[in-house]
């Protein structure tokens, strides 16, 4: 692929992800994202035959980066910090990549049509694995009893509700302007940190 290529490309997927975390998958169009990618439908066609093709790039790198900070969870450190981490990266990722957060959301919400061998391949995989591990350590008298799983929910609920429902916060809050993450950080720590006290 050429430099232009790539910029091209590029500039696809970014206004695609614009389009997409707006509207959804079923309320956007080809034309909408080559608008917003500032190219002709045809040009952006050349590089994407079809609007499902720019989705599933979209999702496909978006999942990636969704994983790591699971992955990251070391089961040789200490507990709650290692779970705390986990909730700050996830958190860090809702303030960082909120159009991905929805992107992520919608997909969800329609039944995951594009991704469902993922969620019950690698990702359940994974949730397993760190479940195990979640176990082992309330086990061991380190942190409460807890249901792993749900433990993973609450926290993917938790962190990713502040850029799913971004508007919905700062109406609430009363100040759009109003930045809720440090505070939500705060909280969040507060909470997990009762939750896994032995």
């Amino acid at each position: 692929m050429t430099r232009i290529q790539k910029k091209n490309t590029t500039t696809i997927l970014e206004a695609a992800l614009d389009v997409f975390s707006i509207y959804g998958f079923r309320g956007s169009t080809v034309d909408q994202i080559a608008q917003a990618a500032g190219m002709s439908k045809p040009n952006l066609l050349y590089y994407f035959p079809t609007k499902d093709a720019i989705y599933t790039a979209l999702l496909n790198g978006l999942l990636e980066n969704w994983l790591n900070p699971l992955y990251d969870m070391d089961a040789n450190g200490d507990p709650r910090t290692e779970i705390l981490s986990y909730v700050h990266r996830k958190l860090d990722m809702a303030q960082s990549f909120p159009r991905e957060s929805r992107l992520f959301a919608n997909e969800i919400i329609q039944g995951a049509p594009r991704i469902l061998d993922l969620l019950t391949g690698e990702l359940k995989t994974l949730v397993d694995d760190k479940a195990t591990i979640v176990r082992l350590w309330a086990e061991q008298g380190k942190i409460a009893r807890i249901d792993p799983y749900h433990l993973f929910f609450s926290i993917w609920a938790l962190t990713q509700h502040y850029a799913d429902f971004d508007t919905q916060v700062k109406a609430v809050i009363g100040d759009t302007a109003h930045d809720p993450f440090p505070q939500a950080r705060e909280h969040l720590d507060h909470m997990f940190t009762s939750m896994l006290k032995p």
